[in-house]
């Protein structure tokens, strides 16, 4: 079995079509079915199911798959660290990141990052962080930047916390908690707090907040993109509780007030995470580095 068939069983698993596959794969339809057929054969079971004139993925075929992306991915990375070791001028930084951290904490960063390897090619996923974790296991990216809430299988990953951030009330300037110059966290139960959706690492953080001293968790309205919390909140739907660096262009600018919550804070760690046994990219390193350094 070699590269070649694999990345042609791929490509027919995301366009589950002979034709499609071909031309995608500048070959003929009767090479790529040559190609499944001998991997079926090699595997001993069927990839395919050929139902008229559809194709559809076998249960086989839909376990096999990530061992097959693991393998072309790893094959790649492994030609890029190869050719960085002598010369950082090429290569491609690849690694996910959630909403928060990559839209308003690494900007700043990667900006450092490409003055000093500028032919460096940035590929930065952001995404949901059970798709980010599928990402990082299956070496579509080399590494993650997520919130220290996310859990993951930490004898597979290494996680490093490089950065700690606050997370604050804000509310319409118009609010009647606008005015004053902290509240409790009991103010906060009849109010409604915009929020992310269940399963938000965030979210289940701040329940378990309002747990702790007792009480009821908010009404809640859920919006799962952060940039829509912010426009809620300034449109006086409610209150939320969001990262102190997403909102200071906001609260600058007068459209958002910040206010303190009298003897709570609400604290998260933002961490970077990679396989135990990976090697890292040069170009991944030096990345890294930044982060070590506090380059915020």
């Amino acid at each position: 079995m070699n590269i070649n068939k694999l990345q042609t069983f791929i490509t027919l698993t995301e366009c589950l079509n002979f034709t499609e596959a071909a031309e995608l794969l500048y070959c003929s339809q009767p090479s790529v079915s040559m190609q499944i057929q001998s991997i079926e054969e090699e595997l001993g079971v069927p990839l395919f199911d050929r139902i008229g004139k559809k194709l559809y993925l076998t249960k086989q075929g839909e376990n096999f798959k990530p061992y097959a992306e693991q393998i072309i991915n790893l094959l790649h990375t492994a030609k890029d660290h190869i050719k960085q070791l002598e010369d950082l001028s090429y290569g491609t930084l690849s690694f996910g990141a959630s909403n928060f951290v990559g839209v308003y904490l690494l900007p700043m960063i990667l900006r450092g990052y490409t003055k000093k390897f500028p032919q460096i090619k940035i590929n930065m996923n952001i995404t949901a962080s059970n798709h980010l974790v599928h990402m990082l296991e299956s070496n579509k990216v080399e590494f993650l930047i997520i919130s220290d809430r996310i859990e993951i299988d930490e004898s597979r990953f290494q996680r490093k916390t490089f950065y700690e951030d606050e997370l604050v009330l804000i509310v319409n300037p118009l609010h009647p908690l606008a005015h004053k110059q902290e509240c409790t966290l009991e103010d906060l139960v009849n109010e409604t707090l915009i929020i992310k959706p269940d399963k938000s690492a965030t979210r289940i953080y701040l329940e378990k907040k309002f747990a702790e001293y007792g009480l009821e968790f908010p009404t809640q309205m859920e919006i799962s993109n952060l940039e829509g919390i912010k426009q809620g909140v300034i449109h006086e739907l409610g209150v939320s509780i969001v990262s102190s660096f997403a909102i200071q262009q906001e609260i600058k600018s007068g459209l958002l007030v910040k206010v303190n919550i009298k003897g709570v804070q609400f604290n998260r760690g933002i961490s970077y995470v990679y396989h135990r046994n990976k090697h890292l990219s040069p170009a991944a390193k030096q990345f890294i580095t930044l982060l070590d350094t506090n380059y915020l």
